[in-house]
């Protein structure tokens, strides 16, 4: 059967049986670009390797040849096979590349709100995505940074489409980042994203936004995701799994970032009087607050003794004049230690 990317074998394999010639540097060119539109054609390299073996069979020579000549002929072949294949993987490989590019930018887009918000609906769709109906989005980081290409992303992937199939959900890589954008309706698929990647990588951490509508939403449930990773970075979170919505007191807090300034120079400042600092006391009164202000359970935290724990919760009763112990001044010292961690204190001062 003839093919329209099959050349004239009949006339080039008479040509090669009485010149014994390879083919020309233009014919090998030709061949080249013919595999080239073969593939942006969408066909199967495997159908045209055939169709171009049949027309060997076709125009083979009847009349007996030499060896040489069988020999002059195949290579011939092999060039023009070569030649063809070698376009075809050239236009996949730039056919790619192309497509890398372009996910990149639509990620770009989705996760930074850089383009027009229809134009990223629309191309949306492509990748798998419906950004009519609300969407969340999940950060996870593990020791390192990681790429598409890593195997850590590709197991994560693996075991989300696993279980849950496409259920348009897009998973990517951004800033050394896990990311995946998925409807905000499933909260499963996150929460299982989440698992997967704590275990692929060995026990890192993820932060999961709240769900928000449209091509915006996919922007802000991003960052609230980063703003959860931040704020664990900040306040020394170590939960394997963080929500947005469940930290949503500490913006609340530095959003008048002067008044909490105010509030932790007023009342923690008079621990850096102390020997060996504030931050002995303040690490005290951090893990005295997380432990739910239990003196025992802070010692165990501290690895220190509950005599130890209890001279320095008098310390910074006698420093500040709040008593940690009394709930009319826990308020105060809680929020300014909160805001000491947000804000760097006392390693930066203001």
């Amino acid at each position: 059967m003839t093919d329209d990317y099959t050349p004239e074998y009949a006339s080039l394999l008479v040509d090669v049986a009485a010149t014994g010639r390879r083919l020309t540097r233009d014919e090998i060119e030709r061949r080249r670009e013919s595999g080239e539109e073969a593939a942006r054609e969408g066909r199967a390299l495997r159908e045209l390797i055939g169709s171009h073996l049949t027309a060997v069979r076709s125009a083979w020579p009847e009349q007996s040849l030499t060896r040489r000549t069988v020999l002059d002929l195949l290579s011939v072949v092999e060039q023009s096979v070569d030649a063809f294949s070698a376009g075809f993987e050239r236009a996949q490989r730039l056919a790619v590349r192309q497509e890398e590019a372009e996910r990149r930018e639509f990620i770009d887009d989705l996760l930074y709100g850089r383009s027009d918000l229809g134009r990223t609906a629309e191309r949306a769709e492509r990748f798998g995505l419906r950004l009519s109906q609300a969407h969340a989005v999940a950060v996870a980081r593990g020791p390192k940074a990681y790429t598409e290409a890593d195997p850590v992303p590709q197991q994560v992937e693996r075991a989300l489409i696993g279980r849950f199939g496409d259920r348009h959900i897009l998973l990517t890589t951004k800033g050394g980042r896990m990311v995946c954008v998925a409807p905000g309706d499933q909260p499963e698929v996150l929460a299982h994203f989440a698992k997967q990647a704590f275990a692929a990588t060995g026990g890192g951490q993820a932060a999961i936004g709240r769900p928000q509508p449209g091509p915006r939403g996919v922007v802000h449930s991003y960052e609230e995701a980063l703003g959860a990773l931040d704020l664990a970075d900040r306040l020394g979170l170590d939960a394997p799994v963080l929500h947005a919505v469940d930290l949503l007191v500490y913006p609340v807090l530095t959003r008048d970032r002067q008044a909490m300034e105010d509030l932790v120079r007023s009342t923690l400042g008079p621990l850096r009087s102390s020997r060996g600092g504030a931050e002995p006391l303040l690490d005290t009164l951090t893990a005295y607050f997380d432990s739910g202000c239990v003196t025992t359970k802070t010692a165990q935290d501290l690895n220190l003794s509950v005599r130890a724990v209890s001279y320095r919760l008098e310390r910074i009763h006698r420093l500040t004049g709040a008593d940690p112990a009394d709930p009319a001044s826990r308020y105060t010292l809680q929020t300014a230690v909160i805001g000491a961690r947000l804000l760097g204190w006392p390693e930066r001062e203001f």
